[in-house]
């Protein structure tokens, strides 16, 4: 068997277990994963390590596993139990804040697990290492759909622990609002069914309180829809110094939509900054015409067109084609990011000046309401119901300019907060993000925090901002 690359010791993180901690036996999880463990120093260490974003390069973590059966996920789970080993699940390694490249630890490597399998009463089984373009894929072959995000290599996993945001949110709810059960490997090794009846806690954190916290998750079924009979999609482009008055009739536009259409505002740093507004609305162009004529602003240019669902999901990801979108052929792309939450609209002048003369950085606004709102903020571990958008703070960077990235990021995340923007949502994690309990979770925070202490009480799964430390 390949061993371990010599050189230092590696170090055992501090536990509050009382369990013995020994050095992990990575020979032994090897065995017991079929081989399925790529070390430090072995030839593919360097291409499975990585994650989506290239600044997360310098994580270097001392194995890779790829399991494909939840067997292979207990062994590793007590492996990094026994040895105290910082461990994390990745599904598609999109972590904003690098929690799935674990410095000098183990990354439990999903992309095996991920069949997906849609059944005779409109439910689907969907693998944990399954990517979203195969999701919607699989699905519309049966005529179904689930209401997820719009970047066909995000990882299904991750998107709906946390929320799950899309273009048919406010129509379907969140990603997490059709999610009926799943089967989790905890940090005991246990393997759980969960739904609304069995384990009832475990399900409502997993709705919402992002990943990581509770366990491995190795498959989740989702409540299905019918793909929408007709689609159509639009996107409006603003002249240079027009944002702010796009912003404003965006905010009144768009807290009045029905639940069928849904739209973001994107507001592109530079000098003037630029804008933009996208979206999807559930029924013909000719009813999408009419609401567009409703927005107080008047656009450059204006594209609406009706399309398939599948022409819908290629369109929102910006691959061209559905071939195009495969995950194997995504860009990596090298950013520094947040969120904040519009509670309520803004002055779209002040939104506006934070990113005057910031090439590079965007602020995407996706709209919340509609079936969203419909689900009360205790209801599941999602907090943001009643907001009326998101607010991702993206900067694009370089490795030699990443801490100045991050710091620009940070600006901007604190001036929104001065001007009443609170919150965050955690797929937007952010490892610098103050008071992130209550940002990312609000009143829901010491729910969670109990449910993780109770399904890994020895903070198995421990990272930054993991619930269970807290």
């Amino acid at each position: 068997m390949p061993t371990p690359p010599s050189g230092p010791p590696v170090p055992v993180p501090p536990t509050t277990t009382t369990r013995a901690v020994v050095p992990p036996d990575l020979d032994a999880l090897r065995a017991a994963l079929d081989g399925a463990l790529v070390t430090r120093g072995e030839t593919d260490y360097d291409t499975v390590r990585r994650s989506y974003n290239p600044l997360l390069d310098k994580r270097e973590p001392l194995a890779v596993a790829s399991p494909s059966t939840a067997d292979h996920v207990k062994a590793c789970i007590e492996s990094a139990a026994a040895s105290a080993l910082p461990i994390a699940a990745r599904s598609g390694g999109h972590s904003y804040a690098g929690y799935s490249t674990p410095d000098r630890g183990l990354v439990v490597d999903l992309a095996a697990m991920a069949d997906i399998e849609v059944r005779d009463d409109g439910t689907a089984v969907v693998g944990a290492g399954a990517r979203l373009i195969d999701v919607y894929t699989a699905l519309a072959e049966r005529g179904r759909m689930i209401p997820a995000g719009t970047c066909p290599s995000v990882g299904i996993g991750g998107l709906t622990l946390g929320g799950g945001l899309g273009v048919l949110s406010r129509k379907y709810g969140l990603t997490c609002d059709n999610l009926v059960g799943a089967t989790v490997v905890t940090a005991d090794s246990r393997q759980l069914g969960v739904s609304a009846e069995e384990e009832p806690d475990l399900f409502w954190g997993l709705r919402g309180g992002g990943g990581g916290n509770f366990g491995i998750v190795t498959d989740f079924t989702f409540a299905t829809h019918p793909i929408p009979d007709e689609l159509s999609y639009f996107r409006l482009d603003f002249a240079p110094g027009a944002v702010a008055e796009a912003l404003g009739a965006w905010q009144e536009w768009v807290a009045g939509a029905p639940p069928e259409l849904w739209s973001n505002l994107v507001v592109v740093g530079g000098s003037p900054p630029r804008g933009r507004v996208s979206g999807c609305f559930v029924g013909p162009r000719s009813r999408l015409e009419g609401l567009l004529d409703g927005l107080a602003a008047t656009p450059a240019n204006r594209l609406v067109r009706e399309g398939d669902f599948l022409d819908v999901v290629v369109h929102f990801a910006g691959c061209g084609s559905l071939a195009a979108c495969a995950p194997s052929r995504a860009p990596r792309e090298a950013f520094a990011a947040s969120s904040r939450v519009l509670a309520a609209p803004t002055d779209p002048g002040r939104l506006v000046a934070q990113v005057d003369g910031r090439d590079g950085m965007d602020l995407l606004i996706d709209s919340l309401g509609g079936a969203i709102a419909e689900v009360g903020p205790a209801e599941t571990a999602f907090p943001h119901r009643e907001a009326l958008a998101t607010v991702q703070i993206y900067q694009e960077a370089t490795a030699e300019a990443a801490a100045s990235a991050s710091r620009a990021v940070a600006e901007v995340r604190d001036a929104l907060a001065r001007d009443g923007l609170s919150g965050g949502y955690v797929n937007y994690i952010e490892s610098a993000m103050p008071d992130w309990g209550i940002m990312y979770y609000g009143d829901n925070v010491n729910r969670l925090r109990d449910t993780a202490k109770r399904y890994d009480p020895d903070n198995v799964f421990a990272f930054a901002q993991g619930l269970a430390k807290a």
